[in-house]
């Protein structure tokens, strides 16, 4: 392909001791002349090649048909009240909603509503205790910069805001509904520019007033890349404060009694810090403290301690560790003496009741299928009830309700929409990786067994300890229903088998998410379902990584890729977005030696002049806040120099979107674009036109 010009700098610095080549540095500024010339001509290069791919009518037809089933949540519940979030057929985004006692509904929040255009998303809300009020945080554009406003449920009347600088703030409300904790951001004015995103805090805001009143509780002590929580107890007795550094699988943890001082002066009294380990609480309406942990039990167990003296030697196992599962939820029902306890095995979810005294085990509460169980929920006053998000890879996201009077597990809600799934068979297989590590991958295919190799997207991600769990997806399930074979790798780095799994894929370890990543490939291809020419891959964000040094690292084990919204540089990723808030998970360019591990398998760095590569296909949003296009900018440069092949290497952007969420036609847009390109680079025929 003629593709449009790059200056190539000789620019190469030695760092800490290693010697980095950065010929296209000037892509790092999207307003230099040059930058906005030559992403106006790949903007164009792109166009033209995905606008004419075939079997585009046929996907947007299938995806759009697959997505109508909708979304529902579980509900919170404030009495008798429900709120929940819904999304029908017809809908952009989904909506919350509020069901009174007598079962009427009624729309609370409406994005469109707010904004036609579909770009304003909802990121966040949280009803009062009471259930009278709801705070909730909406940003524009993609910009994930959210901005807080409390509206009245009864009237929807918006009484508070907007409050700037939040950013998927926590909110703990006091009871009466007056006051709440929340997080923002000090005001860039008093920061160095480059640290405007940072230096978050803990506040009390009482409703109605000025956020410049506003009391400051907690953080100034902390790290600059510090993350805060602020919840409170249902009663309204105990403040629980966590704080941790950027992105580091660890925090620290105090709980404060409110009874015995004000809520501007709360005497933090400390659960845990300073310690490796990821620590949650909950206050029980029993007195106990309830502590979800991975410390000592890298699987997580379930803890029991007095709230008035929460230290570590008097926490007492209720759930021990189960050394093949991984705990990862609960829900109290005092009313029924009953613990409902959430697993994992090797990726999917299990449900066990207990006793709530001991927690010993009763029974195994049966779920639909091989899915996922996500966002329990139960009464907060105490009752017998549970309900539960649940999905597979062929069942869109409904809501389950457990009685733990009967033990019956009813569907509480479906999907507004009616959607009839394609047939597709599912299987997990293990696998072995260059170090002999078993992993799991889930197959999705027309077929239960190979037929002969097919067209095959292969997706990871592998970092930050996010599992790859099952789940309804109507780009996989249209791709399958074509004839191809979808398969996603749990690989290191994510949680499917705890917190020892995430740390084997950090920081100087990170080369074996990768090699996970390549034996998957190869596993598809020795089982006899694809072909290295059928084999596309796709990842995104810290996936879009992965896969980024799966070019570099096995370019002649794919034919084509799909890198979205990706980290690629990765000596410089920590001066830019969000990148300081990683280091942990990656290691930081200010090290020596933790420079070296970043340099030798950072893609950018890695393309070598007459290599044949797969084609591939960048994707990036101009309003993404979190991973800087920059990052595709640079590789897709190197790249289209470097390829000795023919195969295509593009740069897709959008405007007015960013790493999060986004409308329905925006998603559908996006998936029309890379699963026809994927299908052209890969030979899976794709209906009409």
């Amino acid at each position: 392909m003629d593709y449009p010009a790059a200056e190539r700098l000789d620019l190469v610095e030695i760092i800490a001791g290693t010697t980095v080549a950065d010929p296209y540095r000037w892509l790092e500024d999207p307003a230099d002349e040059r930058t906005v010339r030559w992403t106006a001509a790949q903007d164009s290069l792109a166009s033209d090649a995905l606008d004419g791919l075939p079997g585009r009518g046929h996907l947007r037809t299938r995806i759009t048909d697959l997505l109508k089933a909708g979304v529902i949540g579980a509900p919170a519940w404030r009495g008798d009240r429900s709120f929940f979030v819904r999304r029908s057929a017809e809908q952009e985004h989904a909506v919350v909603v509020v069901r009174e006692a007598d079962g009427s509904e009624r729309v609370l929040l409406d994005p469109m509503a707010i904004d036609p255009t579909g770009t304003t998303t909802l990121d966040s809300w949280q009803p009062d205790k009471e259930g009278r009020q709801l705070a909730y945080q909406l940003s524009t554009g993609g910009d994930e910069e959210s901005a807080l406003r409390v509206l009245l449920v009864d009237t929807g009347e918006i009484i508070d805001g907007p409050i700037d600088r939040i950013r998927y703030s926590p909110v703990g409300w006091l009871v009466g509904g007056e006051a709440f904790y929340y997080v923002r951001r000090l005001p860039p004015e008093v920061l160095p520019a480059d640290e405007a995103q940072y230096h978050r805090r803990l506040w009390l805001h009482r409703v109605g007033t000025d956020p410049a009143d506003d009391v400051l509780i907690f953080g100034e002590d902390q790290d600059k890349t510090s993350f805060f929580g602020g919840g409170v107890s249902t009663d309204g007795r105990w403040l629980v404060v966590s704080a941790t550094e950027g992105t580091a699988p660890r925090n620290d943890l105090w709980i404060a009694d409110l009874h015995a001082t004000s809520p501007e002066k709360p005497v933090l009294v400390p659960i845990q810090v300073g310690v490796d380990a990821q620590t949650g609480v909950h206050v029980g309406r029993d007195g106990r403290l309830y502590v979800h942990t991975n410390r000592d039990a890298p699987r997580g167990r379930l803890c029991t301690v007095s709230p008035e003296d929460p230290s570590y030697e008097n926490w007492v196992d209720l759930i021990p560790q189960d050394d093949e599962a991984v705990l990862e939820d609960f829900s109290i029902l005092e009313d029924a003496d009953t613990l409902l306890v959430a697993h994992t095995r090797h990726a999917v979810s299990e449900l066990s009741v207990r006793d709530l005294a001991t927690g010993a085990f009763r029974s195994v509460v049966e779920l639909p299928g091989l899915g996922s169980v996500g966002g329990i929920s139960d009464r907060p006053e105490g009752g017998t009830e549970a309900w539960l998000g649940y999905t597979d890879h062929v069942t869109p996201p409904c809501v389950l309700r457990y009685d733990a009077v009967d033990g019956t597990v009813s569907v509480w809600a479906t999907p507004p929409g009616n959607v009839e799934p394609p047939a597709v068979h599912a299987r997990q297989d293990v696998y072995t990786s260059r170090d002999g590590t078993q992993v799991r991958l889930f197959i999705l295919s027309p077929a239960a067994a190979p037929e002969g190799p097919r067209p095959t997207i292969l997706y990871g991600y592998g970092g930050f300890g996010i599992p790859m769990t099952p789940g309804y997806s109507a780009t996989a399930l249209a791709w399958v229903e074509a004839g191809g074979v979808y398969a996603v790798a749990c690989l290191r780095g994510g949680a499917e088998e705890g917190d020892e799994w995430h740390r084997a894929g950090m920081r100087q370890l990170k080369q074996n998410v990768f090699d996970d990543f390549h034996a998957a490939a190869e596993h598809l291809i020795a089982e006899g379902w694809t072909t290295p020419d059928q084999l596309g891959i796709s990842g995104g964000s810290n996936g879009g990584l992965l896969v980024g040094a799966a070019v570099t690292q096995h370019p002649d084990l794919f034919a084509a890729v799909v890198c979205s919204a990706p980290l690629l540089d990765m000596v410089r990723y920590e001066l830019h977005g969000l990148g300081q808030l990683w280091s942990t998970e990656y290691g930081s360019a200010t090290d020596a030696s933790e420079l070296a591990a970043l340099h030798a398998y950072s893609p950018y760095h890695n393309v070598r002049d007459g290599v044949s590569y797969p084609s591939v296909l960048f994707t990036v949003f101009d309003s993404d806040t979190r991973v800087d296009p920059l990052h595709a900018r640079k590789m897709c440069a190197a790249l289209q120099h470097a390829t000795a092949s023919d195969r295509p290497i593009l740069y897709r952007r959008e405007a007015d979107v960013g790493h999060g969420a986004r409308s329905v036609t925006r998603s559908v847009g996006l998936a029309i674009d890379t699963m026809a390109y994927l299908a052209a680079r890969t030979g899976l025929s794709i209906g009409d036109s």
